[in-house]
């Protein structure tokens, strides 16, 4: 790494001047694309602005139609300059896909902009906020000369400060907000035992850091650890005193591209758009050597090897991804047979087989099994994130799957967990308990393909399974993870609504609308929660579907027709008399376009609707109960089964 904080897990450009006029000279329809290739690439400051000035230019503002993400509008509110900043945040966007307009307060001014409905904020209508406030902001009425009593005071009425913008905000714009802690740049006046005068400005940052962190779990806000991060690189690569005194900026120039990137991924894991799987390679990735070539005995890995330990290192890291929710693959040139024998019998292994959710040992090509794991998983490319030592298998795949991220892996084996984790592909807003039992989830897909197999008829298929769907109303239990579904759930979603928690506690407290969490239970296991059902009243007799998502992973076991029988029921305690469902195109639901049909929902009138939205019937009255090979369980306190 240089003396500046860089994304050095992205390959270099190899030439920068004629990769940039191919994205201005670009058709129309290939600008944004252009531009995607190039933002995935080591861009410095410089590189990033001039890739954002085309961008713009080019484009003119408007979002494009292949965005494979949801244009974003985003609001920092801060007591610094940040207009140095705004193009590393958007090349961020661009990077993953997404459109991001960014919008700075008047210098100073966050506070009065907030509370004017007739400000250029609201006028803006962001749909996520970022907080940031500078250091000699935050710490204006400390001195060396405050007492503890003072300091503790002042700590409060400042973190109050800050609830209170938090509140604002979310009442106004009901959106995500992300909270900066602030960048350590107090100079110690005391020493190593500066924590011990309760004046020091350094101290007060820390604890106001702390506070920071604390409130933010009560209050569903999310952070940007800069003070980690400078703790980690260094102060002096991300803050320089100078230029603050020249020009009131906090966070350097040259840092704009990696202060980017943090919002940047923050903003796509609140629109679910993080890597769900991680694809390894094996010899020389996680372990030394090849292991046909030199058997089980002769591959590198383990205590005692300075190299082996750094092997080990990478495994270790992948578990703990994985026992946080990220599936594990393997995609490597092996004899299989060679390949498992590793797994089964080498005493330093920390992965075993039952961690890896699909393994592809075999000679293919790797760009072809990266698409057959991503088939056989159900997820997208774009979920994947695939680590290999080797540059050429890492140019190979760039260039045949450029929606795989593809990191530049560091050749010490030891410094690769740090790259994936610097890289924040896996970037989480929360863990749930399914993230937790994923693993388990996608072993219990295997077998349950191979009873499907053996079963013969799908008919005995499913009666074998002995499934239950278990329901309930949404709950402050079940929050994190029906926000979690609703905002990473691309194809099974009739109309891609995304919201935040607290609009999920808004359908809670509609009596008019109910949201129900279903989870799905099997011979094999628990597939967790699987589906979420918005409904809502729209007059005396209909109840309109406002949304309706499914996990792809339990498709065509009925529980489409099963969802339905409950949806019914529930309309009918609300006095509804027919079903409205609505399909809304987005760029990857296509596979339920005719979701409502095959239910049974009849096409209303033709009334020039808008494109792409298609609006379905049911009458509840003509409506019988489909049978299933599911038993449908309530958990609701009070409600029959």
């Amino acid at each position: 790494m240089t003396g500046i904080p860089e994304l050095y897990w992205l390959p270099p450009v190899r030439d920068w001047r004629a990769s940039l006029c191919e994205v201005a000279d670009a058709a129309q329809d290939g600008i944004w694309n252009a531009a995607v290739a190039l933002a995935n690439s080591r861009l410095d400051f410089v590189q990033t602005n001039a890739l954002d000035a085309v961008v713009r230019r080019s484009l003119d503002g408007t979002a494009p139609g292949d965005a494979v993400a949801r244009p974003v509008r985003l609001a920092i509110l801060g007591s610094s300059t940040f207009a140095h900043l705004h193009a590393g945040i958007r090349v961020a966007g661009l990077r993953r896909g997404m459109p991001v307009a960014t919008y700075e307060n008047d210098f100073g001014q966050y506070w009065q902009e907030l509370h004017d409905p007739a400000s250029a904020l609201y006028r803006f209508a962001p749909t996520a906020v970022l907080f940031a406030f500078d250091a000699r902001h935050v710490t204006a009425a400390i001195g060396t000369a405050v007492t503890a009593a003072d300091a503790a005071a002042r700590l409060e009425n400042l973190c109050s400060w800050v609830v209170a913008c938090w509140r604002r905000a979310r009442d106004a714009f009901r959106c995500p907000i992300l909270q900066q802690t602030v960048l350590p740049v107090s100079p110690a006046v005391l020493g190593g035992n500066e924590h011990v005068l309760p004046g020091s400005r350094a101290r007060f940052i820390d604890l106001v850091n702390a506070r920071l962190r604390k409130l933010a779990a009560s209050e569903a806000v999310d952070i940007l650890p800069l003070d980690a991060w400078s703790a980690q690189a260094g102060l002096a690569r991300w803050h320089d005193p100078a230029l603050w005194h020249r020009s009131k900026q906090e966070v350097v120039p040259t840092a704009g591209p990696m202060y980017g990137d943090l919002v940047g991924r923050w903003l796509a894991a609140c629109q679910g758009r993080s890597a769900k799987c991680l694809v390894l390679d094996l010899d020389n990735t996680i372990w030394g050597g090849a292991v046909g070539e030199e058997g089980v005995e002769g591959i590198v890995l383990g205590q005692g090897s300075p190299l082996g330990e750094g092997f080990l290192a990478v495994q270790d890291y992948a578990r703990e991804l994985a026992r946080r929710g990220v599936i594990l693959a393997v995609c490597s040139k092996n004899d299989e047979a060679n390949a498992f024998d590793a797994f089964d019998r080498h005493p330093e292994m920390i992965l075993r087989r039952a961690d890896i959710a699909c393994f592809a040992a075999n000679w293919s090509d790797k760009p072809s099994n990266i698409r057959a794991i991503a088939e056989a998983l159900n997820i997208g490319l774009d979920a994947l994130v695939f680590v290999d030592d080797d540059p050429f298998e890492r140019a190979l795949v760039r260039r045949e799957l450029p929606m795989v991220a593809v990191p530049e892996a560091p050749d010490e084996p030891a410094l690769v967990p740090c790259c994936l984790a610097d890289a924040g592909y896996f970037e989480s807003l929360a863990v749930t308990d399914e993230d937790r039992t994923r693993t388990g989830q996608y072993a219990g897909n295997r077998e349950r393909e191979a009873l499907r197999v053996a079963s013969g008829d799908i008919a005995s298929y499913l009666r074998s399974l002995d499934m239950e769907l278990r329901w309930r109303r949404f709950d402050a239990l079940g929050l994190p993870r029906i926000v979690q579904l609703i905002n990473k759930t691309n194809q099974f979603n009739l109309t891609a609504r995304r919201y935040s928690e607290a609009e999920v506690r808004a359908v809670i407290a509609d009596p008019g609308a109910f949201g129900i969490q279903l989870r799905l239970l099997d011979c094999f296991g628990d597939n967790g929660v699987i589906a979420i059902v918005i409904g809502r009243m729209q007059n005396a007799d209909d109840l309109y579907i406002d949304t309706w998502l499914m996990s792809c992973r339990v498709l065509g076991r009925q529980v489409e027709q099963a969802t339905l029988a409950l949806v019914a029921d529930q309309a009918r305690r609300l006095g509804a008399r027919r079903l409205i469902g609505e399909y809304r195109a987005a760029p990857r639901n296509g596979m339920v376009r005719n979701h409502y049909a095959t239910l049974g929902f009849a096409a209303p009138a033709p009334d020039g609707a808008t494109v792409g939205l298609s609006l379905r019937t049911l009458d509840l009255a003509d409506f019988a109960t489909p049978d299933t090979f599911i038993r449908l369980i309530s958990e609701q306190p009070g409600s029959p089964t």
